[in-house]
């Protein structure tokens, strides 16, 4: 049988690399899936790219957004009559500068999109699973929720707080029969890594990926498939015990 038969998931940020290979892997699996995303153009062309599968539909909305967060969880209700999987996902690595001079809009923008956006996911997602009496959530945190990094205070600070929330989840719901975990994943073969690595090196993109791959003792970056099987373990009843961690998937980057 398919290890996520029956359940629904909701994948805010599915529009991205990680958010779509998550929505791949879990209707593989036989999840119903809701992609959440603030542009409408690009979830149509994330659904047309899994158009192999009838179990999938889209809410759109700013993940900051309390009311878009209400609309997609009610879309998983009323379109697949309810939801066990949350896949908090959504998120921006900001601007890459000193901290002295990030500015508030920058700072509150990060915040906004990679603290605020879980939380509601959270707020809104927990009644529905505790109806059902269990749920699974899994954060997109970060290595940098363990470690931190020069120029990105902001994101290092979100990604610390999305672990909190999780942790704090963790105590509040798990009579409930709802776990929450967070991914912390390291350099992974996408969008973000790309605009990490042009603003750290603007002039020559490809050293800053040279430099950052010669951190990783594995000496590549991941892939967006890999963090995936990773969500797609935490979201399955296969981690039934696991709860309130942080679950790295980095390479070996913060082993040194």
């Amino acid at each position: 049988m398919a290890r996520l038969a029956g359940k629904t998931a909701l994948i805010t940020g599915a529009t991205g690399g990680i958010g779509e290979a998550t929505a791949k892997r879990y209707l593989e699996e036989g999840a119903n899936v809701v992609l959440a995303g603030r542009s409408e153009a690009k979830l149509k062309e994330t659904r047309e790219r899994l158009s192999d599968y009838s179990s999938i539909t889209e809410s759109v909305g700013d993940a900051a957004d309390e009311g878009a967060v209400q609309r997609a969880v009610s879309t998983a209700v009323k379109q697949f009559g309810g939801l066990d999987i949350l896949v908090a996902n959504a998120g921006t690595e900001g601007v890459v500068t000193p901290l002295t001079q990030q500015t508030v809009e920058e700072f509150n923008q990060v915040m906004n999109t990679n603290v605020t956006a879980v939380w509601l996911a959270m707020k809104h997602s927990i009644p529905v699973m505790q109806s059902r009496g269990s749920g699974a959530i899994i954060a997109t945190s970060s290595v940098a929720g363990v470690i931190g990094f020069q120029q990105l205070a902001p994101y290092v600070a979100s990604k610390h707080a999305v672990y909190g929330l999780v942790k704090s989840a963790c105590l509040e719901f798990a009579e409930s029969g709802i776990r929450a975990n967070a991914i912390g994943p390291g350099p992974i073969e996408n969008r973000m890594m790309d605009s990490l690595g042009e603003q750290l090196n603007p002039s020559d993109p490809e050293g800053a990926r040279e430099m950052i791959t010669g951190l990783v003792p594995m000496k590549r970056y991941g892939t967006n498939e890999e963090v995936a099987n990773l969500i797609l373990f935490l979201g399955s009843d296969e981690a039934s015990y696991c709860n309130g961690a942080m679950y790295l998937i980095d390479g070996g980057y913060t082993t040194p």
